[in-house]
């Protein structure tokens, strides 16, 4: 009787090792997402230049939740995780970390509407949330 009940619980234990999810933060999918979600965003609060696409990244926010939820993650931890002042936080320090590497202060008005152009020119996924007037 012991055996079965330890082998149950070895069994129980190794399913919830199975199923736990990582934190929202390191699927770099999602995550890389919303950086590129924040990064439009600032750039189109800016410079007065350049506008949003918003069906676009309404469009663009959806898919990334749809694909949260496929991943096994419940509207409540999707909701957690964006409205985290953590995790805002942590997204503000990833945005400046990817200004510097492309030599942009956070502050530099004419170079963060520069690097917008660039974005959209290059077509890259932050350049596909906004366009050039």
């Amino acid at each position: 009787m012991r055996l079965i009940t330890m082998t149950g619980l070895a069994l129980a234990l190794a399913a919830t090792t199975a199923t736990a999810k990582p934190s929202l933060r390191d699927v770099a999918e999602i995550d890389d997402g919303l950086l590129a979600v924040a990064l439009a965003d600032e750039i189109r609060k800016t410079c007065d230049d350049i506008s949003p696409r918003l069906v676009r990244a309404y469009s663009y926010i959806t898919a990334l939740e749809n694909r949260a939820k496929e991943l096994g993650y419940t509207e409540d931890e999707i909701e957690d995780h964006v409205t985290s002042k953590t995790e805002k936080a942590r997204m503000r320090q990833r945005g400046e970390a990817y200004l510097k590497a492309r030599g942009v202060a956070p502050d530099d008005k004419a170079a963060l509407c520069a690097l917008g152009k660039q974005e959209i020119a290059k077509g890259s996924q932050i350049g596909a949330l906004l366009r050039a007037r």
